[in-house]
């Protein structure tokens, strides 16, 4: 809503930098950090709305998930010493 960039601190240390009129997404545990509260209610920032959730307790691509080193995976086998 502001026409300057915002440096918005998040929970963690970490910050969303946006710039003037620019967008960003945070989750919505993010929201509730105090800064960013304080941010909404003085009008500073606004909160649009919650995106669809992608992946709803594990149940549908069960195997895209499993981050092993596997054949299944695709991923590179190194072998050896590096």
């Amino acid at each position: 809503m502001t026409g300057k960039p915002l440096r918005i601190p998040l929970a963690g240390g970490k910050r969303l930098f946006l710039k003037g009129g620019g967008m960003g997404q945070i989750s919505p545990k993010a929201a509730e950090h105090p800064p960013i509260k304080a941010l909404i209610d003085d009008g500073t920032i606004e909160i649009q709305g919650v995106g669809p959730k992608s992946r709803q307790s594990g149940a549908s691509n069960s195997g895209a998930s499993s981050g092993g080193s596997g054949p299944a995976s695709g991923g590179v086998r190194h072998t050896g010493d590096r």
